[in-house]
């Protein structure tokens, strides 16, 4: 095989009972859709013999390439509040880890390669449609400075898959950090494992905090690492859609992109997902539940936090008290910064809020009116400027009390290009029927979302005609 995949492998010397090993299922006739050249060079693999014979068959599943040591990863996990014990890589398999040419781990998996042990009456396989959301998604998500797993290659497979009518089916290539999740602790901790909690929490912190001295850093490395994620995705109007705890990661990156969204006329009970009908995963409603999610955390690593079970409890509790502040700092920080404020005053906080209940009062476009406040254009998204003028009048004020280029800083919070909902369902539409072009319209347009648009890239920034409009999102499982 002429194609050299750089691969690593640590995961697969833990104990047998974190996976099942097995490799992926073959396909019918894999073809190449989308390619990431730029990340595939970055993991120090040639793309041009990824879009080979052999390298789009490794890409597909039907060949598994030296070094691999491919296997499915079994987890647990909350679903929309409820416990499942036993979850896992249902429709994935991890073909190894890698480390890139700057030196970070990262692991290789298949998303959509058959069925395995944990499928629970799944066919393990995906369609091309959310193949080629979670691509533009995640890719869109690097290029917005949000960690996130990665896209590497999307490809079709050739077969059918039933869904509620037959979609061609696809295989992404998905890049990350790791795919250890909360509820990967969760599965261990429910069986009351604790050999190997410990080994997962060892491993954890070696691979993603090793400045942590034990579990009790580790949570509170976790902690921080997403209070600051979710502020992040609360800077960008994004929705993931379906926090469960098998989908908050501990690198603190975002990871499974289904029924997620970007809002465009902003108000903070917005939900896309089709499954989630209470709302549990409204926008403004994503701090609460990484609370939530972040306690299942904790009381997994009890036993290893200390051996006295009051003292254990105590000590995780005192970590915990410190998110609502952590994450209402990181909040206030994204929203400062896209207010174009360099220093912190009291205030600041509420002069966002404010705006905040101005655009949901007028549904204005979320992503238009924080860029428009670099370019003067903001007060055009509110059809009664009165609300949005009084509110400038007291920004301007503060912003008179700040120094340095506010404009530029503007512009370097605020995308003028993200992932609208229309414009990615009009790339899988045109997929279908064929035409890639607007995915890879739409991924380059992605690539640069500060800067400032160019004639290719100001169709993108439209928010949609009433005739447009997503209304709901879907797992594609």
């Amino acid at each position: 095989m002429n194609l050299h995949v750089p691969f690593d492998n640590t995961y697969a010397a833990l104990p047998e009972r974190f996976y099942t090993k097995m490799a992926p299922e073959p396909v019918k006739a894999p073809e190449m859709l989308l390619l990431n050249r730029a990340l595939a060079q970055e993991l120090g693999i040639d793309p041009d013999a990824l879009l080979s014979d052999e390298g789009v068959a490794v890409l597909a599943g039907n060949a598994v390439p030296e070094g691999a040591d491919p296997l499915a990863q079994v987890y647990a996990g909350h679903q929309f509040g409820g416990f499942s014990p036993q979850l896992g890589d249902g429709r994935a398999i991890l073909l190894g880890e890698i480390v890139g040419r700057d030196g970070r781990r990262r692991d290789l998996q298949l998303k959509g390669s058959g069925r395995t042990p944990y499928s629970r009456m799944g066919d393990g396989r995906a369609w091309i449609g959310p193949v080629i959301r979670e691509f533009l998604v995640s890719e869109a998500m690097h290029a917005l400075g949000v960690p996130t797993t990665r896209a590497l290659a999307a490809v079709a497979t050739g077969e059918t898959v039933l869904r509620e009518r037959p979609f061609p089916g696809g295989v992404l290539t998905r890049v990350a950090s790791s795919h250890i999740r909360v509820g990967t602790f969760q599965f261990f901790a429910a069986r009351g494992d604790t050999e190997a909690l410990r080994a997962l929490t060892d491993y954890a912190i070696a691979r993603h905090y090793p400045q942590a001295d034990g579990p009790l850093a580790l949570l509170e490395a976790v902690i921080d690492a997403q209070a600051r994620l979710v502020a992040q995705w609360m800077g960008l109007g994004f929705i993931h859609g379906v926090m469960n705890t098998d989908n908050t990661a501990v690198s603190g990156e975002t990871i499974d992109y289904g029924p997620c969204a970007f809002m465009d006329a902003y108000h903070p009970a917005t939900v896309f997902s089709s499954i989630d009908h209470g709302g549990r995963y409204a926008y403004a409603r994503q701090p609460e539940i990484l609370a939530w999610n972040l306690a299942q955390f904790a009381t997994c690593l009890l036993p290893l936090i200390d051996a006295d079970p009051d003292r254990a409890v105590a000590r995780a509790q005192a970590a915990m008290d410190r998110y609502p502040e952590r994450a209402q700092a990181e909040w206030a920080r994204v929203f400062r910064a896209k207010l174009g404020l360099a220093r912190e005053e009291e205030g600041d906080a509420d002069l966002a809020i404010r705006l905040l209940e101005a655009m949901a009062a007028a549904r204005a476009d979320f992503t238009n009116v924080f860029r428009g406040l670099a370019d003067g254009t903001a007060r055009d998204w509110f059809a009664d400027r009165a609300p949005f003028e009084a509110w400038e009048a007291d920004w301007q004020a503060r912003l008179a009390r700040e120094e340095g280029d506010v404009t530029a800083r503007l512009a370097a919070a605020n995308p003028a290009v993200i992932p609208r909902n229309h414009r990615v369902e009009e790339a899988i539409r045109a997929a279908l029927g064929g035409d890639l072009e607007p995915a890879r319209a739409l991924h380059a347009a992605l690539s640069s979302p500060f800067a400032d648009p160019d004639a290719k890239a100001r169709p993108y920034t439209r928010p949609p005609e009433e005739s447009e409009v997503v209304h709901a999102t879907f797992c594609g499982t």
